[in-house]
Formats: structure tokens, sequence, C-alpha cells
């Protein structure tokens, strides 16, 4: 199986977030515009089956550096996510529509 890089053609930022539009789940759960706590139950079961699949695979210093991968983007997910959140209160605040 080919591997997809997790970096655009310069290396310089991560795709990985356009890899989620590709994701039956993702995109069903995104059509009406509202997660269900079904919906977000499903997805946190799919995340912890593929971390015990990998988490065995992986050697201790491995193991180490993909915690530290998955603990930083866990919180780059909610940064972002209240970022927009923010920024979409603040242009609804301000439109003069």
């Amino acid at each position: 199986m080919a591997r997809t890089s997790w970096f655009d053609e310069r290396a310089e930022h991560p795709v990985i977030q356009e890899q989620i539009t590709k994701l039956e789940s993702f995109t069903n759960a995104m059509e009406d515009g509202v997660v269900s706590r079904e919906e977000l139950k499903r997805q946190e079961e799919r995340v912890t089956a593929a971390m015990k699949q990998l988490e065995p695979l992986l050697s201790d210093d491995v193991h180490t550096y993909v915690t530290s991968v998955l603990v930083e983007m866990s919180a780059y997910n909610v940064m972002r996510l209240l970022h927009e959140l923010h920024s979409q209160h603040a242009r609804k605040a301000f439109s003069t529509e």
C-alpha cells in the first residue's frame, strides 16, 4: 500500500485534516450540519479501535512520539474549533446584514 504523506508538497503544513473529507462516517455526520451524540460515540469507538490495533505494534520510543503527536493534534483540533467558533461569533456580532 502506498504511503500518503502527512504534509503538503513542501512539507510545511499537515494535510491530515484534508483526509477527513474521505471518511464516510465524517461526511455522513456533516450532512445535516449537526453531530449527534450517537455519531460522536461511534467516532470515538472507531478511534479507540484504531488505537488498540496500533499500540501493540509500536516500540516504546515510537509509542512515546506517537502519543505526543496524538496529544498535540487533539489540542490543535480543540484550539482550531474554538478559534473558528469565535471568528463566526465575531462575524455575526459585527455583521451589517
